[in-house]
């Protein structure tokens, strides 16, 4: 509101005149103020989810560097679950005091039923009731007197501002920080159709834009194939031959069969030999 003074002569007395001016500004419009900076993202549609990737079985299978890696993760584990109780009060406070320097701000998106979301940042020092009152100003007059209720799932946690150790914490001790996505539900169970369009003012809904794609992964390169081993090759052949085994060439029957030699009889296998003939014969020899 602006004050403003006219001067004017009657009757040769000068007269002062007071009025006020009240301006409208963009605050004053239904919805966010236009300082605020928002995004709103359409539902999205099959068409715009990209094929999930596929997956070969070597992705499956932990490398070297997946050991070392979490190997890493359970030594600092230990480590922290060891020494931590010995820092100092200061040492804590000094690494807190960091954490929360890293992420001043903190993006929230809240999807409605129907998949469609507003996105926004908000200081990490903020409270919930901050999210509540933007969302608010974002609904139709007809959707503002209805309650709703502001969740994460899974697993499922109301963040109402009625409950005490909701209200009076911060998006960062909330473990709101960096970014989140909260859910919306209405108290009014028609409202939270997946079919039932979100309530949002139409100047809001005009700034839609399609929820961004995620680029697709890279494809692996496929590795070539092995080259079998000699012992393999082998083995394949001798399969590959209809399932008949060959006769081995000393079993045929043909005129190049093996020849058998002929042993002197002994006592054992001619019994009726007396031990008289094979000593004789023996001693014929030497």
């Amino acid at each position: 509101m602006l004050f403003c003074i006219a001067t004017t002569i009657y009757n040769d007395i000068p007269v002062f005149i007071v009025f006020s001016l009240t301006t409208i500004t963009n605050a004053d419009a239904p919805g966010p103020s236009a300082a605020v900076e928002f995004k709103v993202y359409r539902p999205p549609t099959a068409l715009d989810a990209p094929p999930p990737p596929t997956l070969s079985d070597d992705y499956f299978t932990p490398t070297t560097a997946d050991i070392r890696s979490r190997q890493a993760e359970l030594q600092a584990r230990r480590v922290a679950l060891t020494d931590r109780p010995l820092e100092l009060k200061a040492t804590r406070e000094v690494a807190e005091k960091a954490r929360r320097e890293r992420w001043p701000e903190t993006r929230i998106r809240v999807k409605f039923p129907d998949q469609t979301m507003l996105e926004r940042k908000f200081p990490s020092t903020d409270k919930i009731r901050s999210v509540y009152a933007f969302v608010r100003a974002c609904l139709t007059d007809e959707a503002k007197p209805i309650k709703f209720i502001l969740y994460q799932s899974p697993p499922k946690r109301d963040l109402k501002v009625s409950d005490p150790n909701v209200r009076d914490q911060t998006l960062y001790d909330l473990h709101l920080t960096p970014s989140s996505v909260l859910l919306l539900r209405f108290e009014d169970e028609s409202m939270n159709h997946d079919q039932a369009p979100a309530p949002l003012l139409p100047s809001i809904l005009e700034q839609a834009i399609d929820i961004p794609v995620p680029p697709a992964a890279p494809a692996e390169p496929t590795s070539p194939p092995k080259s079998p081993t000699p012992a393999a090759s082998s083995a394949g052949s001798r399969n590959n031959d209809g399932g008949e085994k060959k006769i081995p060439k000393w079993l045929k029957l043909g005129s190049k069969s093996p020849s058998i030699t002929a042993f002197p009889p002994t006592a054992e296998s001619n019994p009726t030999r007396t031990h008289r003939e094979v000593n004789s014969q023996t001693q014929a020899c030497y």
